[in-house]
C-alpha cells in the first residue's frame, strides 16, 4: 500500500493496486466468455441450417474447449440436432467385359470342301490338310486330276478373306533318288509349288502365297507303319488370320 500524493498526510487516502497477474486473468476469463459464446451460436446455427450441411462440415469436427462442455450439457438437444455425417459411398467396381473372341471360320464357305480335306484351327491360323495321296501320283510333284478337284474346290474359301497363305509340302522317311527329285526336300517342296502355281492362275493373289517344303521333318505320326507313312505325306494350306495382304 502507499499513499496518494497530493494534500497532506493527514488527509490522505490509502489505494491498494491489484495485483498485475489478476488483471490478465480477468481480461482472459472475458475473451474465453466471448469465445464460447461465439461457438455456441454457431453450433446453434447449424443445427437448424440445410441439411446438407454435414457435406462441407470437418470430419472429424474439433474437440471443443473445455470451457464449452458444460454450456452445452446445459442446452440439451442442441448436439442432437446436427446432421449426422454423410455415409461413405460405396465404391463401385465396373466389371470388365469380355469381348468373346471372333470365329475365324465365320463366313468362310465350307461345306462345299468335302471330306478330302481336314480343317485345324488353332490361334492365329486355319490349316487345311490334304493327302499327298489325293493331290499326286507317287513320287511326282504333278497335280492329278482328283487333286485338281479338290483344290478348285478349296479357291473360294481362300478367296473370301485376303489373309497369307503358306502351302507346306511334307513326306514320309523312304528315300528319294529320281534325276528331278534327289531327296525328300525337292520332292516336298516341288508339290508345294505346284499347289502354289494352282492357287495363283485360279485367282489367288500372289503376294498372299508362298512354298515350304520340310520333307520328312515334320511327321504327324511315327514313320513305322504303312498308315503312319500315308499320314505324314501331306500338303497343308495354312491361313494366317492374323496376317492380311
Amino acid at each position: 500500500m502507499r499513499p496518494l500524493a497530493g494534500r497532506g498526510g493527514r488527509y490522505a487516502h490509502w489505494h491498494v493496486d491489484p495485483p498485475a497477474d489478476q488483471e490478465q486473468e480477468n481480461w482472459l476469463l472475458v475473451y474465453l466468455d466471448v469465445i464460447t459464446l461465439l461457438l455456441v451460436m454457431l453450433i446453434v446455427l447449424l443445427a437448424f441450417a440445410d441439411r446438407n450441411i454435414g457435406v462441407w462440415l470437418p470430419d472429424p469436427l474439433p474437440e471443443p474447449h473445455p470451457a464449452t462442455h458444460s454450456v452445452l450439457e446445459g442446452m440439451p438437444g442442441i448436439l442432437d440436432a446436427l446432421p449426422a455425417p454423410a455415409p461413405e459411398p460405396e465404391e463401385v467396381v465396373a466389371e470388365a467385359v469380355v469381348e468373346p473372341e471372333p470365329d475365324p471360320l465365320a463366313g468362310l464357305p465350307l461345306d462345299t470342301l468335302g471330306e478330302d480335306i481336314e480343317i485345324l484351327v488353332t490361334e492365329g491360323t486355319i490349316s487345311f490338310r490334304i493327302s499327298n495321296e489325293i493331290l499326286f501320283p507317287s513320287g511326282q510333284a504333278q497335280l492329278s486330276p482328283q487333286g485338281l478337284a479338290v483344290l478348285g474346290r478349296l479357291i473360294a474359301v481362300l478367296n473370301a478373306t485376303d489373309h497369307l497363305i503358306a502351302v507346306e509340302g511334307h513326306t514320309d522317311d523312304v528315300p528319294i533318288q529320281t534325276e528331278r527329285f534327289p531327296s525328300n526336300w525337292e520332292l516336298s517342296t516341288g508339290r508345294a509349288t505346284s499347289v502354289v502355281r494352282y492357287l495363283e492362275s485360279n485367282g489367288v493373289a500372289p503376294q498372299r502365297l508362298r512354298a515350304t517344303g520340310y520333307a520328312d521333318t515334320r511327321p504327324l505320326s511315327p514313320n513305322d507303319s504303312v498308315e503312319g507313312r500315308a499320314t505324314n505325306r501331306r500338303v497343308e494350306l495354312i491361313m494366317e488370320t492374323g496376317v492380311s495382304r
